[in-house]
């Protein structure tokens, strides 16, 4: 089954997805191009920073069909990364990780984000940094 990866800024299809409950089991090597994580010998790494993931082996990786398999919802987790997904629609969206979102609520800036206009014209919150902002936000539900 197909999911869409949501990971920061960047929506990622990832027809090999498989969905297990709270768990998203992906290829390794979807991996990098979904999150920018990466799965090797020493855990699972983004640039210099690699978290071992030797304890939490079976949670998190496992070979299948001679590939290996990452939970990517279970890293998150690890992370204590914010997931959530719809099912009905195959979406996975992994927010910042908490720690992040300590660091900019101490400062009491809002974190940046991007929202298209009614004419579709994105702007960025970070574009109006200085000046009073009115943010409407509305849902039919």
């Amino acid at each position: 089954m197909a999911a869409t990866v949501i990971y920061g800024e960047h929506a990622t299809p990832i027809a090999s997805a498989r969905p297990d409950g709270d768990d998203l089991w992906v290829a390794a090597a979807d991996l990098p191009a979904a999150t920018g994580w990466e799965l090797k010998p020493e855990g699972i790494c983004r640039d210099e920073l690699c978290i071992p993931v030797a304890g939490a082996q079976t949670a998190l990786v496992r070979e299948q069909g001679g590939a290996a398999l990452v939970n990517l919802a279970g890293f998150a987790r690890y992370l204590d990364q914010p997931v959530a997904h719809d099912a009905a629609v195959g979406a996975w969206y992994f927010g910042a990780p908490v720690e992040q979102l300590r660091t900019q609520l101490r400062s009491l800036e809002a974190p940046d984000f991007a929202l298209p206009d009614l004419d579709g014209r994105m702007h960025r919150l970070s574009d109006h940094r200085g000046k009073k902002i009115f943010l409407l936000a509305w849902a039919s539900w």
